[in-house]
């Protein structure tokens, strides 16, 4: 059976790594008495996947692993079990049964929604104006930017992987392409529209928290990005 868990993470633990966070989960698994399933051979491991690891220092309220497991209570007794492990920072906010065929979280990831602000001391001068060129910003046929990867640096176009952009209060809120075909992080963005200003953005200047990762789900009317806890169901 294939479930699908939404988690949090807050506070200090936006500073764990990834391979810290898989080791943890690993070790919830255990002390929740969840029964996952494991691999076979010679050096076993429980079959886990997660969706887009966050980068460090960054916040979430929509993290997801996919897990295997052999049978389950109920949705709302695994995530009972769950959350009394769980470290402060940390918690299970949905555990939900994916059909049999749905695929790992990981190869359909395609967008992500985040609330950025900045980080007391760090906010622009004259914030009103420097936020109403957020429609001229996105109105730009082309913003070039270097990205890096492991493979070097490179000039990319981002424009077309800002799928949307606007203000809520003094927060930046977006949604951008994510993913391995195309993935891009809310500072390049910021960075992006600071520069069009004249402006630099400081190093450690934003917050950053993602509230939702998206899927692509394929349907007879055409492909659709929906979260991907809506993948699953509720077990009773």
């Amino acid at each position: 059976m294939k479930i699908r868990i939404k988690f949090s993470k807050e506070g200090d633990m936006k500073f764990i790594g990834h391979l810290d966070i898989m080791r943890y989960f690993q070790k919830v698994m255990r002390l929740a008495d969840v029964d996952i399933r494991y691999s076979e051979g010679f050096s076993p491991h429980q079959i886990m996947s997660f969706a887009n690891p966050l980068g460090v220092g960054m916040e979430s309220r929509g993290e997801y692993v996919d897990i295997e497991v052999r049978s389950t209570d109920s949705s709302q007794e695994m995530m009972r079990r769950m959350n009394a492990v769980m470290v402060d920072g940390m918690s299970i906010l949905s555990y939900r049964r994916l059909p049999d065929q749905a695929a790992n979280a990981m190869s359909i990831v395609a967008a992500a929604d985040y609330r950025v602000r900045f980080r007391d001391g760090y906010e622009p001068e004259n914030f009103d104006s420097f936020v109403e060129w957020i429609p001229s910003f996105l109105d730009l046929a082309s913003i070039y930017m270097i990205k890096r990867s492991k493979k070097g640096e490179k000039e990319v176009d981002i424009r077309p992987l800002i799928e949307d952009l606007h203000l809520e209060g003094h927060e930046f809120v977006m949604r951008l392409a994510t993913g391995s075909a195309a993935n891009l992080k809310p500072d390049i963005v910021m960075r992006a529209y600071m520069k069009e200003q004249g402006l630099v953005l400081p190093d450690f200047a934003l917050a950053v928290m993602r509230t939702e990762v998206y899927g692509e789900n394929k349907t007879k009317e055409g492909t659709e990005v929906i979260p991907l806890e809506a993948f699953g169901e509720d077990i009773e």
